[in-house]
């Protein structure tokens, strides 16, 4: 006889003739320990803490003072403890295995890097600071600006930006107070191919423009042909994602961005997917203008590690003059910050400013840090491993799943796979909640929209050939039996903590808030 609350199965007392199996009443597999919720753990009338008899004082809370319960259970700290080191073991972690998120780039991050950030002398400094109090941390900035300029081949980078969507931002906005300089305000479109990232279309309507979509080719890349047709007088430009969203890099880019600047626009390219081609290809040999790095990306803290993002935005000569404040700028052996009141005339064509402050400095150590520990030689093999191993999971897995672009050679930093050839009731989430029974994280699925049922898998370059064969088989034997219908891929995960869930009835209508259930009332 089992009972169900609002944290899951929690199963009361055998009855008689019942089993007295204590795991089939407790919820616990092993060490692996069911957890209540904390409210149900402990009552909201007693605490963990005991105080002796307080000494009156005269409140200064102004009659905000608290006149009920907070409704907060009091447990002891070995009981506090354990419950949230028991959530913590139903977490899957980059620091457990394999995290093969497409388009995330989930890798390993060095714990040199960390060790550097935590550092007292950029750890604990405000950026209120006085200038001459942080000549260190200022040139952190400085020489990671200089980094990010040499690897990507332009000629300035606004370094406040403090994520990957609010980079695009920014390239939009300095793109946006281009045109309007040069009296080009009727330029009102921007074009976004269908293979580029989600937020794209979202960041160029954000900032005022409307957004035409530019299709893909048979091969996944932009349709060249389409796009210079649609070009004129009232387009201010292109965003571009290269490698773009389907795993490939766009080989006529610098055929793109010659038509787009032809016709007087400008090219930004997202640069999410910059750890694929870091020290191969630099952008503005392309004929980019603006283009954002996500550092939590491809210079070192994982993407989604539960800590800050940051998004600096490499400029071309045309944009430069528009970058946004502040900025850290050198003269003689010191370093400044460079504002409103002190940009003058060398900077009057700014759009002003981004962030209170002067970005992710947590992220700016931690990138300059991996920068300078892998050198140049270094830096080329993270875009070598990276594509080297998408493409061995590729080939790995297209006798047993349909690769859509495969046939049209390498993929770069992620390989993608469809849901063409799985059996009648049978789609990719079933694949996908396969996999958490076999001990990893599912792809990213249903992404890039172009590609139906799609299955993103990203490697990157932090996993080695015997920690992709042992995902690879993993993954080879749940698409072998989703393809061979079997029936209890359909209800999985079985192994997990918690069983399938109604993801519509959760997106829609989500239970955020714990309420005490009603007191039973007896018959009468």
């Amino acid at each position: 006889m089992s009972t169900i609350n609002q944290s899951g199965w929690r199963p009361t007392t055998p009855q008689a003739g019942e089993a007295s199996d204590l795991s089939t009443f407790t919820g616990n597999r092993a060490l692996m320990l069911e957890e209540a919720l904390i409210f149900e753990i402990g009552s909201s009338e007693t605490t963990g803490v005991d105080f002796g008899e307080l000494p009156q004082a005269k409140s200064r809370l102004g009659g905000l003072e608290r006149s009920a319960s907070i409704g907060l259970p009091g447990l002891s700290e070995p009981e506090t403890v354990r419950h949230y080191t028991r959530l913590s073991r139903q977490n899957y972690a980059i620091d457990l295995g394999l995290f093969p998120l497409g388009s995330c780039t989930m890798k390993h991050n060095p714990r040199l890097n960390e060790r550097m950030a935590r550092l007292p002398g950029f750890a604990d400094i405000h950026p209120l600071a006085p200038v001459d109090t942080v000549q260190g941390a200022l040139e952190v900035i400085d020489q990671l600006a200089h980094w990010l300029i040499t690897l990507t081949g332009m000629q300035a980078v606004a370094m406040s930006p403090k994520a990957g969507a609010h980079g695009e931002l920014c390239g939009i906005l300095a793109i946006r107070s281009a045109l309007d300089a040069q009296g080009q305000q009727d330029r009102k479109i921007l074009l976004v191919p269908t293979s580029a990232h989600g937020t794209n279309p979202a960041t160029a309507a954000f900032a005022g423009f409307s957004v035409e979509d530019i299709p893909a080719t048979e091969d996944g890349r932009v349709d060249l042909e389409a796009l210079k047709a649609r070009l004129g007088p009232d387009i201010a430009g292109v965003m571009i994602t290269n490698p773009n969203t389907c795993g490939l890099f766009e080989r006529d880019m610098k055929a793109i961005s010659d038509a787009v600047h032809a016709a007087g626009g400008y090219v930004y390219c997202d640069g999410a997917n910059f750890n694929a081609i870091v020290g191969r290809v630099r952008p503005g040999d392309l004929g980019v203008d603006a283009m954002h790095i996500n550092l939590h990306k491809t210079f070192s803290t994982p993407h989604g590690g539960g800590g800050p993002g940051s998004g600096p935005v490499v400029l071309s000569a045309a944009l430069a003059p528009y970058a946004p404040l502040p900025f850290v700028e050198k003269d003689g052996d010191r370093f400044h910050l460079v504002e409103e009141e002190t940009a003058g005339e060398h900077h009057a064509g700014t759009f002003g400013r981004m962030t209170a402050f002067n970005g992710q400095m947590g992220m700016f150590t931690r990138a300059l840090t991996y920068i300078l520990s892998h050198g140049a030689d270094g830096l080329r093999q993270v875009a070598e491993d990276s594509v080297l191993n998408a493409n061995y999971v590729l080939r790995s897995m297209e006798d047993v799943l349909d690769a859509p672009f495969a046939k049209y050679g390498p993929c770069m930093h992620e390989a993608i796979f469809s849901d063409r050839g799985l059996p009648e009731g049978l789609s990719t989430i079933d694949i996908a909640k396969g996999l958490i029974d076999e001990g990893y994280h599912p792809m990213t699925v249903y992404f890039p929209l172009v590609v139906h049922g799609a299955m993103l898998v990203e490697p990157t370059e932090t996993e080695s050939k015997a920690t992709l064969d042992q995902f690879i088989g993993a993954f080879r034997s749940v698409a072998a039996r989703a393809k061979n219908g079997d029936p209890t891929i359909r209800t999985a995960p079985h192994f997990a903590p918690r069983r399938r869930l109604d993801e519509t009835l959760a997106a829609r209508k989500p239970v955020l808030a714990w309420k005490a259930p009603a007191a039973a009332e007896a018959a009468e």
